[in-house]
């Protein structure tokens, strides 16, 4: 009977997306550990990975063995949860580059603003799975964006802007799905391009007594992406020198990630082969986790670089599938929600690295390397699974 039962739920597996994600998690193991031991061979990053990678796999296991109304019943405490963790990473987070974005465990560093997000998809699919007409109301549509701006202000802080702006993008197209009054969404959207240009208008042309409060990396990294010239037009000999130099130095990552990309042709230079990772072009604290698309770029080519993409289209259609087929509006918009947080992390990590994108710290799932990262993006398709597992379940 057990047997019977065990052949039944495996049948119902959605198989061509877990194809996808172990062939993801293999490619990520392999270039981690080139990226890696190209400056030190006896790293052990990529076995770092595999360790997560089983971690993330018993956990996705876990999720799909419990009907995801259980697991949904606890939203509120893990979205609270979450945000406490959120400030207490403010409060005792290290410090790595100017950000606070870790809590040091000793063996392990935890990012608290990965698993916020799937903790604000859980609170965002209960708080919306309700009747239309109470979706129609305004108060529904400001309490959704209240939910989505308080982790978005709190990791705006520490400063991560790229997880940061995840949120937005997650929360609209859930309150979309819902059916949140599309005048809402609109008069939002609006308010929100306008804040945008704003924003350009005073990075890309405003004087400095005039300029907004933004981080100094944030105004370069945008001055760079739109190849603006760090020097105004008043400064002094030695002072535009001294600018042009910083701004050499800003655009470092991104042209040596462009060179990489470009360089590998059509089949790459292989495995371990890359002379812009192995010379250190590409910048080694980044090359294994933020630029790692550049890294299979080089050493596998355009047919390195269409194989991750078509395994990430399948992964993302596969979500898009479960969604359809959900037998309530819990389980779509918990499938809509994870489906939109995986597209934004590829769409704006590989972006970044085509320089289609500016430079933001956000990992391209299951292939950067990172605990966090990988636990929560297998937690995420153990939800999708799960989601499948249960459609016709009554």
């Amino acid at each position: 009977m057990f047997g019977s039962y065990s052949k039944e739920k495996q049948s119902r597996i959605e198989a061509p997306m877990l194809f996808a994600v172990t062939g993801l998690i293999l490619i990520g193991v392999a270039f981690i550990y080139s990226a890696s031991t190209a400056s030190d061979p006896r790293s052990e990053l990529w076995l770092k990975q595999v360790i997560f990678c089983v971690l993330g796999a018993g956990f996705a296991i876990a999720f799909c063995l419990l009907d995801y109304h259980s697991w949904s019943r606890w939203s509120l405490v893990a979205y609270w949860s979450g945000v406490l963790l959120l400030i207490a990473v403010l409060i005792f987070g290290t410090r790595r580059g100017g950000a606070k974005r870790w809590i040091d465990l000793g063996f392990f560093q935890f990012q608290p603003s990965e698993f916020a997000k799937l903790a604000f998809i859980f609170m965002q699919a209960n708080f919306l799975s309700r009747p239309l007409e109470e979706l129609r109301l305004l108060q529904i549509f400001t309490k959704a964006i209240a939910l989505t701006t308080i982790p978005f202000l709190l990791i705006l802080k520490e400063p991560d802007l790229g997880s940061a702006l995840v949120f937005f993008p997650i929360s609209l197209t859930m309150m979309f799905v819902a059916g949140v009054e599309l005048k809402y969404l609109r008069r939002f959207l609006c308010g929100v391009g306008i804040l945008i240009a704003l924003i350009l208008v005073d990075v890309l042309f405003a004087p400095n007594k005039w300029q907004l409060k933004l981080e100094n990396y944030q105004r370069q990294r945008l001055m760079v992406y739109f190849g603006k010239d760090f020097a105004p037009a008043q400064a002094t000999g030695p002072e535009r020198q001294h600018l042009r130099e910083v701004q050499r130095q800003k655009s470092y990552q991104v042209e040596q990630a462009l060179i990489s990309v470009g360089s590998g042709g059509f089949a790459g230079k292989g495995w371990r082969q890359g002379t812009q990772n192995a010379l250190g072009f590409l910048p080694r604290g980044a090359a294994h986790n933020d630029f790692i698309f550049s890294v299979i770029a080089e050493e596998k080519g355009f047919l390195g670089s269409v194989t991750v993409l078509v395994l990430y289209t399948v992964v993302l259609f596969g979500g898009i599938k479960i969604a359809g087929q959900a037998r309530d509006r819990l389980g779509k918009l918990l499938a809509v929600g994870i489906v939109t947080l995986l597209f934004s992390h590829v769409f704006i990590n590989i972006g970044m690295n085509i320089r289609l994108m500016p430079v933001t710290g956000i990992p391209l799932p299951l292939l950067s390397y990172g605990g966090s990262s990988v636990l929560c993006s297998l937690i995420a398709i153990g939800i999708l699974q799960n989601i499948y597992i249960y459609r016709r379940t009554y």
